[in-house]
């Protein structure tokens, strides 16, 4: 076995919530070691919607400088159910530091992350190495064994981070209880280049019946398009061959159907997406904790996954190293972690539950329901309080709060000038 590597915290994962977990913790002088199984940051179609709370902590952190020509704003909303639009946003008139949602896609975004990670002496990034056991002593979780391109090492750290999203195995390995629940459908993903009669900034939801289609313009020049099919569905889909989603295309969004037809001419050229939700009673057991889609899997409605991961990091981050700092122990750090789940669950829970009545106004069907639907579209869209209301406690919690108690991030490193 390799030589044991030691830290203050090992966090397994690194995408945006072990990534910016690390960089937090390592400006705040706590060693940290990132085990990703990853060569490189390669994440297709995963989490590039980032909402405006997220924008603003990494705003903050310093992370966009350099990465605005990969970046794209969100100006307005709008949905559409049966060929009408039902509720439109601009959000240029919400009175906030960082007021528009923004594509960014991933690989650029974790690249970042690491790359000003590995500028400070506590950071340390462990690619190609994968968790395979839990280490304990008693009942207390004490780092990890990992395979790495070398064979097996074990990592010894106080606190271990499971930071390894949605299937996560560090959660399987902990024991930790948690209810994994299935919703009706699952999401096909693709992209196209946008339609000369849609702007680069408007993200778009079109509503038929109980099928939808998300139509989010992203980099440099181009739609990411998700639409809903029945949960397992795919073979079936497959089956019909492409011109099933062809069709779909003419139904949701004609406007892009030539696009579609030219782009994405197998089914290879799409992912699909798994929905569910997971609901983790607890986050925490001693020398252990889960974050981001760990701890609670969200759907892929309004970006919440990622906000909520990058949120978690800095939360947790804040939490850790002053307990670390306090000298405390082991008490110190499951007080810690204890206190970050009770800090983020409520905001979790309000977005999970959002979510679902989102997902079930999605799947509405025949006459009746469907014309309800509108008419709460409708509702929302002609009263301005309420929309404000709606849409500030989606995208703008932190910023909010922030106006009353300031949150807090890790300073970021001054470069000294040059004499």
């Amino acid at each position: 076995m390799a030589t044991a590597v030691h830290a203050q915290v090992c966090v397994v994962g690194g995408g945006p919530a072990g990534l910016t977990l690390a960089l937090e913790l390592a400006r705040r002088s706590v060693s940290v070691v990132v085990v990703e199984q990853s060569a490189r940051f390669d994440r297709s179609f995963r989490g590039e919607s980032i909402s405006p709370d997220s924008v603003w902590l990494l705003e903050r952190m310093g992370i966009l400088q350099g990465l605005r020509e990969q970046t794209l704003e969100t100006h307005r909303l709008e949905i559409s159910d049966q060929g009408r639009t039902v509720l439109r946003a601009d959000f240029s008139q919400y009175d906030q530091p960082c007021p528009y949602p923004m594509e960014l896609p991933q690989p650029p975004l974790l690249e970042a992350l690491a790359k000003e990670g590995g500028t400070l002496p506590g950071f340390r990034l462990l690619r190609r190495s994968a968790a395979v056991a839990l280490l304990r002593d008693g009942a207390r979780v004490t780092g990890v064994r990992c395979k790495g391109p070398d064979g097996e090492f074990e990592i010894s750290a106080a606190l271990t981070v499971g930071a390894d999203g949605r299937f996560s195995k560090i959660r399987e390995m902990s024991g930790l209880s948690y209810e994994r629940k299935p919703l009706e459908r699952d999401f096909v993903w693709f992209k196209v280049p946008r339609p000369p009669v849609w702007d680069g900034h408007t993200y778009r939801v079109r509503i038929r019946g109980a099928r939808h289609g998300l139509f989010i313009p992203t980099v440099p020049d181009l739609v990411r398009v998700g639409f809903n099919i029945p949960k397992g569905g795919l073979k079936e889909l497959r089956a019909q061959g492409v011109a099933a989603l062809h069709a779909r295309m003419d139904e949701l969004a004609p406007e892009i159907s030539a696009e579609v037809r030219a782009s994405v001419t197998k089914w290879s050229d799409t992912s699909m997406l798994d929905i569910f939700t997971t609901v983790v009673p607890r986050w925490s057991r001693p020398g252990l904790v889960l974050v981001g889609d760990a701890a609670h899997t969200l759907t892929p409605v309004l970006g919440q996954g990622v906000n909520h991961a990058i949120t978690d990091a800095a939360v947790l981050a804040r939490l850790v190293s002053a307990a670390l700092a306090g000298g405390n122990g082991t008490a110190g750090l499951s007080g810690a972690t204890q206190r970050y789940q009770r800090e983020r669950e409520a905001s979790v829970a309000r977005a999970r539950a959002l979510q679902l009545r989102q997902e079930r106004a999605f799947a509405l069907s025949g006459p009746v329901p469907v014309r309800l639907r509108r008419a709460v579209y409708r509702l929302v869209d002609s009263s301005g309080p309420l929309k404000r209301r709606l849409l500030s406690g989606i995208y703008y919690p932190l910023q909010e709060a922030d106006r009353v108690r300031p949150f807090d991030v890790a300073p970021v490193p001054t470069v000294p000038a040059e004499a």
